[in-house]
C-alpha cells in the first residue's frame, strides 16, 4: 500500500515469519496503540489472525484514539456514536514486534498505526500527527537526536480504584517508602528486583532504557531513555516503557502511575525531553562559543516560548496536570530558558558542544509522547523558520516570577489550543477540533461527579 505519511515504516510479513521462527511457542500477538490520553489499548490476536495483520492490516474502530481516561467514548467531534463508530485499517509498525517477557505465557506485542483514508483522515492517530510535523523538517535538511526522561510513582497495591494511593512497600525490607531521598541509593536497592526486571524487559523489547534514579518523593523514580535519531521510535519507546513499568509493577505486587500530582504535599512527575538538531554534515546546529548555545538554538527557544501556551493542552492534558505547576518544585511557572538551570521551562544542560541540546521540562509524565514531541518539534520549526529571538536567558531562580498568562486551568488551555492558528497549521484543523472537543467533554464528565470533599465541607449545611 502507499503510505500517506512518508516518515512511517510498516512491518512486512517477513518480519512476522522471522519472529515466529525465533519464537515458535508464541500463542498470541498483542496489537497495541497509544490513545490520546497515553493509555495502551489494542486487541489480542491468535497467531493466524496476527498473520493477516502483517499481510493486509486489521479492522479496528477509529474512535479508539479518542477514548477518555475512564475508557468511555465521548463522541469527540462526532467520532463515535454520531458516525456509527466506523472501522479503519490498522497496520503493524516496523521493528516493534517483540516478546512480552513479563507475561506468564508466550505472547508477542506489536505497535499498530492507521494508514487508511476510507472514511476519515488518519491524522486521528497521534503517531501520524508526529509524522506530519516531521515532514516540515525535510526542507530544512535537519535530523535529530531525542531522549525522554520519565518520572513515575510506585504505589502499594490498592483493593479498589476508590482507595487513595500510598507509597509502595519494599518487598525486601517490608517497609513503606517515606521521606524525601532524591538520588538515594538505598531506595534503588529496596526496589532492586522491580527495577532490574524493568531493565531486562526493556532489553528484550529493544527499548533503550538507561539510568534509573530515586526522585523527590517516597516511591517516586525516574528512568531515562538513551537518545536516538529516529523520532518516531523515540516516542514509541517512551510509550512502550510505560507499559513495561506498569506491567512489571503488577508482577511485583505494586501499582505504577504516571499521574502528574498524586499527592498535594509531594513533588509531581514530569516528562522531560532532550533534543538536538544536526545539519547535513552531522554538525550540531545548537553548538556555539557560549554556554547558552548558537543563534539557531536561540531561534528554536524563541519558537518554543512563542508556542508554549498554544500547546499547553498537550503538555498538561487533564485536571490533575495543573497541580504540578508550583514554584520551587523544579517545575516551570513561565516560559523562561537558561543554561544549566532547572527552574526554567527550556534548560540548556551542561555538555560538550557535540551534545548541546534543549531539555524541554514542561510536560506531565502522563502526557501522550507523540503529541508532546509534535508540540516541541513544531515549536522549534516555527522558531527556526521565522527567526524568533527568545527572551534573555535566566541563571537565577525563574520560579520567583510566575507568568499570569500561563494557563492555570485546563479550561484556559483548551481555549488557547482551539483558537490557535499555529496548532491548526501544524496539526490540521481536524485534529485540533477533535482534541479540543475530547478534552472539553472529559472535563464536563469530570465535573458532573460529586467529590468527597464536597460532602466533607458542605453536607452539614
Amino acid at each position: 500500500m502507499s503510505l500517506k505519511y512518508n516518515k512511517v515504516s510498516l512491518a512486512s510479513i517477513d518480519e512476522f515469519n522471522s519472529f515466529c521462527e525465533e519464537n515458535p511457542d508464541t500463542k498470541y500477538i498483542d496489537a497495541i496503540l497509544t490513545d490520546v490520553s497515553g493509555i495502551i489499548r489494542g486487541k489480542r490476536l491468535p497467531l493466524k489472525d496476527a498473520e493477516k495483520l502483517f499481510k493486509t492490516g486489521i479492522q479496528f474502530c477509529y474512535s479508539t484514539f479518542l477514548i477518555d481516561p475512564t475508557g468511555y467514548c465521548p463522541d469527540a467531534a462526532g467520532r463515535g456514536f454520531t458516525d456509527g463508530d466506523p472501522d479503519a485499517t490498522y497496520f503493524p509498525v516496523s521493528g516493534t514486534l517483540k516478546k512480552m517477557p513479563w507475561h506468564k505465557d508466550n505472547l508477542g506485542q506489536v505497535l499498530i498505526t492507521i494508514q487508511d483514508e476510507s472514511r476519515y483522515s488518519s491524522i486521528i492517530d497521534p503517531r501520524n500527527v508526529l509524522a506530519k510535523v516531521l515532514e516540515r523538517f525535510d526542507e530544512l535538511k535537519l535530523t535529530f537526536k531525542v531522549a525522554f526522561e520519565l518520572e513515575f510513582y510506585l504505589f502499594k497495591k490498592r483493593n479498589n480504584i476508590s482507595e487513595k494511593p500510598q507509597a509502595a512497600i519494599s518487598n525486601e525490607t517490608k517497609k513503606q517508602s517515606e521521606g524525601t531521598q532524591v538520588y538515594g541509593m538505598r531506595e534503588l536497592d529496596e526496589f532492586y528486583d522491580f527495577l532490574e526486571d524493568v531493565n531486562q524487559y526493556c532489553k528484550t523489547q529493544n527499548i533503550p532504557a538507561s539510568t534509573a534514579s530515586s526522585e523527590f518523593a517516597p516511591g517516586q523514580f525516574e528512568i531515562n531513555l538513551n537518545h536516538t535519531s529516529d523520532i518516531l521510535k523515540s516516542a514509541d519507546d517512551s510509550s512502550l516503557l510505560r507499559r513495561v513499568i506498569k506491567e512489571t509493577a503488577i508482577k511485583h505486587g505494586y501499582e505504577a502511575s504516571f499521574i502528574s500530582k498524586p499527592f498535594i504535599d509531594q513533588t509531581g512527575s514530569g516528562m522531560h525531553v532532550h533534543i538536538s538538531l544536526f545539519d547535513e554534515k552531522n554538525q550540531n546546529i545548537f553548538s556555539g562559543d557560549k554556554e547558552e548555545g548558537s543563534e539557531q538554538l536561540h531561534y528554536a527557544i524563541g519558537g518554543l516560548q512563542k508556542t508554549l501556551y498554544d500547546n499547553f493542552l498537550i503538555f498538561a492534558s487533564n485536571v490533575n496536570s495543573y497541580r504540578r505547576f508550583e514554584p520551587d518544585q523544579f517545575v516551570p511557572v513561565n516560559n523562561s530558558w537558561g543554561p544549566n538551570n532547572r527552574s526554567v521551562a527550556f534548560r540548556i544542560p551542561r555538555s560538550d558542544e557535540k551534545s548541546k541540546r534543549i531539555e524541554h521540562r514542561v510536560a506531565g509524565a502522563e502526557a501522550n509522547s507523540y503529541l508532546v514531541l509534535s508540540a516541541i518539534l513544531s515549536g522549534i520549526h516555527y522558531g527556526l523558520t521565522n527567526k524568533i529571538s527568545p527572551t534573555k536567558f535566566r541563571i537565577d531562580n525563574a520560579c520567583t516570577d510566575p507568568d499570569p498568562e500561563m494557563p492555570k486551568s485546563i479550561d484556559k488551555a483548551i481555549q488557547l489550543f482551539e483558537d490557535s492558528k499555529f496548532c491548526i497549521d501544524y496539526y490540521s484543523k481536524e485534529y485540533v477540533t477533535m482534541y479540543s472537543d475530547l478534552k472539553r467533554k472529559e472535563i464536563e464528565s469530570f465535573r458532573s461527579e460529586i467529590s468527597d470533599i464536597e460532602y466533607k465541607w458542605y453536607l452539614n449545611l
